[in-house]
């Protein structure tokens, strides 16, 4: 029937007008954003303070080391790396003239002991010469005056003798004299080490360092059985740093590697370079040095732990934005702001004290303008 037919006809066209719309809604609405999210979990959180600028590996003891006194190397016997012990030689000068200076001495105290002998054999005879003549004078077989003459003779003996002792350590007295003469033309190790860095050839002369006038020093001698890193830490995070607090070391040289270590010394004054903040200097000895093969001069950081706390309710510390707040993902996957009480912190994780929950998921990324409250979310499917 024709009325049939129009009512046929103007339900087919509603219907896909409604089917129109609903591809139209379906095509045109907003899709959920990807994001990555982070789980509100448990663990430890710790307090840090890092350096500001790249710190250095020390050794305990380093000596640049160079004659007292300036000459020709006649004697060198070490190579760069060469390991010596305490006391060893490690250099000589031409010294000949000393030397020969130093056996004359010697045959100068020969001789004052010789002539001291024998003053003092005729010093102890005169004596008891005198003994003889006093007791001869008792008896009245010789006169007083011969006497007198003997006590003489004797008293001029025993200050010969005197004399000649005085003479002996005189002698005494040039032979050191000479021998540290000797010594200046001598580079004796004070310490055991490795051989660093030599300057100078056997053949070439070397001078002292005049005053005020740094020349290169002969022979670097390094004590690596005792190693530190100094690095410098601002000024505001100084106070918060104690001896002996527990401190991480890394070194560019190695990395992956974290060395345990512990702050043994804190510089007593700030240091203020142009152009940079102003620092202390902190400094941390290596609880296992033998952990890996370490150097001298490795550039190294410090983290230095300020407190720790175990199993305390933690969130990454990027997910938190200015003001403490967080976007915390509710039951209908939609974004919302949430702001937090936090107690520790460092680079890698936040303790949350208020705000959230065990469990909780909050935005780890994707904090763009079209982030907003309400804003419907989907979690990006892991990397592989």
């Amino acid at each position: 029937m024709p009325g049939t037919r129009l009512l046929l006809r103007i339900a087919g066209i509603a219907l896909l007008i409604t089917a129109a719309g609903y591809i139209t809604w379906h095509l045109t609405r907003s899709q959920p954003l990807e994001v990555e999210l982070a789980t509100v979990s448990r663990g430890a959180v710790e307090a840090t303070v890092v350096n500001t600028r790249a710190g250095t590996i020390k050794a305990c003891r380093r000596a640049k080391l160079s004659p007292q006194a300036g000459g020709q190397i006649i004697r060198m016997e070490i190579r760069e790396g060469d390991r010596i012990k305490k006391d060893q030689v490690l250099l000589e000068l031409w010294n000949t003239d000393l030397q020969a200076q130093h056996d004359l001495a010697k045959q100068q105290l020969a001789t004052a002991e010789s002539r001291r002998q024998e003053s003092c054999i005729l010093a102890d005879n005169a004596q008891r010469e005198y003994i003889r003549t006093q007791q001869l004078v008792e008896k009245g077989f010789v006169s007083v005056q011969r006497a007198d003459d003997a006590s003489a003779t004797a008293k001029a003996n025993r200050a010969a003798c005197a004399a000649t002792g005085a003479e002996v350590r005189r002698a005494r007295a040039q032979i050191a004299v000479s021998q540290a003469n000797l010594d200046r033309t001598q580079l004796i190790a004070p310490f055991a080490g490795v051989i660093a860095q030599i300057t100078g050839e056997l053949g070439e002369y070397v001078t002292p360092s005049p005053p005020g006038i740094p020349t290169p020093p002969a022979v670097d001698l390094i004590d690596d059985s005792c190693l530190y890193v100094s690095a410098p830490m601002d000024e505001v995070d100084a106070p918060k740093i104690r001896v002996g607090q527990v401190a991480r070391i890394t070194l560019d040289a190695l990395p992956g590697q974290i060395f345990e270590g512990k702050v043994r010394r804190i510089a007593p004054y700030v240091t203020e370079v142009e152009k940079q903040a102003r620092t202390v200097d902190v400094e941390a000895e290596f609880a296992n040095p033998d952990q890996a093969v370490l150097l001298v001069g490795y550039s190294a950081d410090i983290e230095a732990i300020i407190d720790h706390r175990e199993n305390v309710l933690r969130v990454p510390t990027q997910v938190i934005r200015q003001g403490n707040k967080v976007w915390v993902l509710d039951q209908d996957s939609r974004l919302e702001e949430q702001t937090l009480k936090t107690g520790l912190a460092n680079w890698a994780y936040t303790e949350v004290l208020e705000g959230l929950s065990e469990g909780d998921q909050v935005l780890l990324s994707g904090d763009n303008g079209e982030i907003k409250t309400g804003t419907q979310v989907t979690p990006k499917p892991p990397q592989p």
